[in-house]
């Protein structure tokens, strides 16, 4: 078992192929559009975090895993980004930031969520926008992560690979599972998550008493409604 839940080298070059740019950093991007100052949350490797560096932006990207910072310092563009390592307590609250971010369900992987979306709330100026996924909860996912279901192999750069999830503990809102990846040499690279389903209502009551308002929650995107089949909450938050 690693404590890095990407703490693996050959895990962490695979995670940008099976993580690509989609409608999620679509829609970030279009929201970083003339500001000045952003900040990546839970950066991971950084693809998306080099991507928001246009001409005059300042963009920061914050992440707790060593492995994957490490590898994002090595990518293309690196250079015009201010990685910093760590977690929420680490947040500069400069209190001058436009758009803070985090994506990839971020927000799911941290306990203390009142306190990071504080920290979020003492980066960002007057004005900010704090914006996120998470999971919905009415829909249960979970449910769908048994080791059956998510069985599969593939070949990689790291040559073929086996990989499964293996449910360890539902209760209250927290879904605690392993990721099994078996390597044809036989390692089984296992690493636990720790994820924590939120409902809107919980998020948005965080949000307001961090200092936030006008508090979207969607249920896609593109500004899908919200309702009980909605597989996301795209969060938006106003400081």
């Amino acid at each position: 078992m690693i404590d890095d839940p990407y703490g693996d080298e050959q895990l962490v070059e695979l995670y940008d192929l099976d993580n690509p740019s989609g409608e999620d950093h679509d829609y970030y991007r279009a929201l970083a559009a003339g500001t000045a100052k952003v900040l990546d949350f839970g950066c991971g490797t950084g693809l998306l975090t080099r991507s928001l560096v246009a001409p005059g932006r300042v963009v920061i990207g914050v992440d707790p895993s060593p492995t994957m910072l490490g590898y994002a310092r090595r990518q293309p563009g690196a250079e015009a980004v201010t990685w910093i390592d760590g977690d929420h307590r680490v947040v500069p609250p400069t209190g001058d930031v436009d758009l803070a971010v985090s994506s990839g369900n971020t927000m799911m992987h941290v306990a203390e969520h009142a306190a990071a979306v504080g920290a979020l709330a003492a980066a960002l100026r007057s004005g900010g926008v704090l914006a996120f996924e998470s999971r919905n909860p009415a829909a249960r996912a979970w449910e769908q992560w048994t080791s059956e279901a998510t069985y599969g192999e593939r070949d990689t750069k790291a040559g073929r690979l086996k990989e499964w999830l293996e449910l360890i503990e539902i209760a209250n809102g927290r879904v605690t599972f392993d990721a099994h990846n078996v390597f044809e040499d036989g390692r089984d690279a296992v690493y636990r998550n720790v994820l924590y389903f939120r409902s809107a209502d919980e998020i948005t009551a965080d949000l307001l008493a961090a200092g936030f308002s006008d508090v979207v929650i969607d249920g896609g995107w593109h500004g899908e409604p919200l309702d009980a089949a909605s597989r996301l909450l795209v969060v938006r938050a106003t400081k």
